[in-house]
């Protein structure tokens, strides 16, 4: 069966589990919207490039006055629903919108609700970056600016780094969040199939985790992870995979994130118990970035922190202060 058709249909069974876990309870609140950002629209913004739709969703406040355009990018696997978990006041999007954003979040070609492609090693890390000089174009026409803060998760740190390093006029500063600057340093080939079918633990696994790989509900509340894990079940039933063998097929003494030309003020922000991330390279690089850099380790944060309960707070005050200096 073609992998683009398996994706819809894949897609309509998560569609109808997810309606039925909402309808009998067993999902509750986690499928109901949080009240606390009530003020907060979202609107889907319309983007192509090479001829296949890009997925642009806008959040922004209802008051009047001048707000700073900011692009979020996401990771490998899921799409920019990662960004807005709307549980309690969890959803980060939101959170930007209603401090002085205007928010904008991109599913790379081929993930979540961006038009299909056919090849799922075309949209790798070069690719991605491509499309998010478009977004970005697109952002700078709606809002009359020139230029645009950007944040990365996890692979988006690789893509975002990359766009900014190819199109520096078109960035003020950079967040990595969760940087992934070294290849993982698998054999070439490691990657044999060109899409990824999602699973219950690829949703969950970059969750702090107890014995019998159980999610720590201490560190992330039951209902965040189930929001969370429901819409990648939802939004991603498959993804490409240029990216992942990118990251696992780059040697693990070569660059993904192309430091030296990287010309914006850039944040370096991670847990120091994220397993994708090593925490004394990560601090080693982090003062080869232009002047007005910083490197933030979050003590006891790992992957998700903006979803941690202890650490989502620190997360969303440090990346603002950076944004705001």
């Amino acid at each position: 069966m073609d992998i683009r058709l398996t994706k819809h249909i894949r897609g309509l069974i998560c569609s109808l589990l997810v309606m039925a876990l909402a309808f009998t309870g067993l999902l509750g609140a986690a499928t109901a919207e949080s009240d606390v950002y009530a003020g907060i629209t979202k609107e889907v913004i319309p983007l192509e490039r090479n001829g296949i739709s890009l997925y642009l969703a806008k959040y922004s406040g209802s008051d009047e006055g001048t707000k700073k355009p900011i692009l979020l990018v996401h990771g490998l696997t899921f799409s920019s629903h990662e960004f807005d978990v709307n549980v309690g006041d969890y959803s980060f999007a939101r959170y930007l919108a209603s401090n002085g954003y205007v928010v904008y979040a991109i599913d790379i070609a081929g993930y979540g609700n961006s038009g299909d492609v056919e090849d799922g090693y075309t949209p790798d890390s070069d690719y991605a970056a491509d499309d998010i000089s478009a977004a970005v174009d697109k952002i700078n026409e709606e809002n009359g600016t020139d230029k645009i803060d950007v944040l990365g998760w996890s692979w988006g740190t690789v893509t975002s780094s990359r766009f900014a390093a190819k199109y520096p006029d078109k960035i003020s500063k950079l967040v990595l969040y969760a940087p992934i600057l070294y290849g993982f340093g698998y054999p070439s080939g490691t990657v044999t199939d060109p899409f990824k079918i999602t699973s219950y633990e690829g949703a969950a696994e970059d969750f702090q985790m107890i014995e019998g790989a159980r999610i720590d509900y201490s560190i992330t509340e039951e209902i965040v992870a189930l929001y969370y894990i429901a819409n990648c079940w939802l939004n991603d039933p498959i993804s490409p995979n240029g990216g992942r063998r990118d990251l696992l097929e780059t040697p693990a003494d070569a660059l993904l994130i192309p430091v030296e030309d990287i010309q914006c003020p850039t944040l370096l922000i991670f847990g120091d118990r994220d397993p994708y991330v090593n925490v004394d390279v990560a601090k080693a690089e982090g003062a080869k970035f232009p002047e007005g850099s910083i490197t933030s380790v979050v003590e006891g944060a790992a992957h998700p922190m903006m979803m941690e309960k202890p650490y989502y707070e620190t997360f969303r005050e440090q990346v603002t202060a950076f944004l705001g200096d």
